[in-house]
């Protein structure tokens, strides 16, 4: 466990980046593999960051932006700016006050906390901190675990579940695999009653033992029918994530779904999907305002989020940036790295021409022109270049293929 906290100096750290690199020589190596790591051989995981590096934005001119903020509604709920935590369990491995550190930092800078089914904190501890607090729900294989959960969230405060819908069982994380990893003693899945004795704690050489437990507990068989029966037993807004495809975000939203998070689960599920980022037009087009669409997996920067935006996103949700800060120095760590997205992001907003998170959707955004590098590969920035999309007719908010 680390003390990182201790030699914490805020002043040394000017992008999202830094935390990585600070909590890298603080983590040990097993555990900063387990939060950095993707599944496979992380081509979807290089490529959620190749694929927001692709992506150039026109910035309009003669808008008065003196009043700029990045302040808006998630959900129907204020928040300071179009951001909300991924849902990411067991975070007491990076800091041992875990979730309820990451909470506090996001009440004090006033965006939406997730509580993830596998927290090492309960969603009660973690809701009574004070943040808009969301709720991440895995489909468990005992179906009344899984509504009793929900229940929980309810009568802990919570303003809305979130479905995950990618992780039949965990991808093939090879890190991981590699590492045997396991949990240590001290850091549990809290809304599971078996504790330290649960099968993620039992370390086996060449194996994951998170991969082993989230076998045994979440539920392959998730199907419309079952979030159709969610949708029945929650008067909470409901949020599905996982969505990449766009005929599963318009069966979503039939499904009375009140948002859609387009995610590729970070890289960790199925090597070789779709950038999340590649993946946000088209899904916007599907729902058709019916709902809201979020985006995770890749964000690492306040233009980032103005991507998301401009391509329609109500917002983001940010995930191992948080553990990074976390780790680095604890809620204040944390609390350091949403402070410095939101300052990045206000920025972007009025370099754009833009007076809020609203006037990003009239943006247009342009792939960047490629050009060879010195091996003679065709690349654009830093990022490996992938063959075009069909080129398609654009309009404000779409992206120009």
């Amino acid at each position: 466990m680390t003390a990182a906290g201790d030699a914490f100096a805020p002043d040394d750290f000017f992008a999202l980046d830094d935390f990585e690199q600070a909590a890298a020589a603080v983590l040990p190596a097993a555990v900063r593999d387990f939060v950095a790591g993707g599944s496979g051989a992380e081509l979807t995981l290089a490529d959620n960051r190749a694929a927001f590096d692709r992506l150039r934005i026109t910035p309009r001119a003669l808008r008065d932006v003196s009043d700029c903020s990045s302040a808006t509604t998630l959900l129907g709920t204020p928040a300071a700016m179009p951001v909300a935590t991924a849902p990411v369990g067991y975070q007491k491995l990076v800091h041992p006050e875990g979730e309820l550190a990451a909470a506090r930092a996001a009440a004090e800078v006033g965006i939406p906390f997730t509580v993830g089914t596998l927290s090492s904190c309960t969603v009660e501890e973690i809701a009574a901190v004070g943040a808009t607090t969301w709720f991440q729900l895995y489909w468990l294989r005992d179906r009344e675990k899984s509504f009793d959960l929900v229940r929980r969230a309810e009568d802990a405060g919570c303003s809305a579940v979130m479905l995950t819908v990618d992780v039949p069982w965990m991808g093939r994380r090879l890190r991981d695999q590699r590492n045997g990893f396991a949990l240590p003693d001290d850091v549990v899945a809290a809304h599971f009653p078996v504790g330290a004795e649960s099968a993620a704690h039992r370390a086996a050489s060449g194996e994951s033992a998170v991969a082993r437990h989230t076998a045994s507990a979440f539920a392959p068989s998730l199907s419309w029918a079952d979030l159709a029966e969610l949708r029945r037993r929650t008067g909470l807004p409901l949020l599905v994530k996982g969505i990449l495809d766009p005929a599963d975000a318009d069966r979503a939203a039939e499904e009375g779904a009140d948002g859609i998070v387009v995610s590729n689960h970070g890289g960790r599920q199925l090597d070789g999907a779709v950038a999340s980022i590649d993946a946000l037009a088209e899904v916007c087009a599907a729902v058709h305002g019916r709902c809201e669409v979020l985006l995770d997996s890749g964000v690492r920067s306040g233009v980032d989020v103005l991507k998301a935006l401009a391509l329609g996103a109500s917002g983001v949700l940010l995930g191992r940036p948080l553990l990074w800060g976390l780790a680095t120095g604890g809620a204040e760590g944390a609390r350091r790295v949403l402070d410095l997205l939101s300052a990045e992001l206000r920025d972007a907003l009025g370099l754009a021409g833009c007076s809020g998170p609203g006037a990003a959707r009239t943006l247009r955004v342009r792939q960047a022109p490629m050009a060879p590098d010195r091996t003679g590969t065709a690349r654009t920035g830093t990022a490996r270049a992938r063959t075009a999309y069909p080129d398609r007719t654009s309009h404000e908010g779409m992206i120009n293929r």
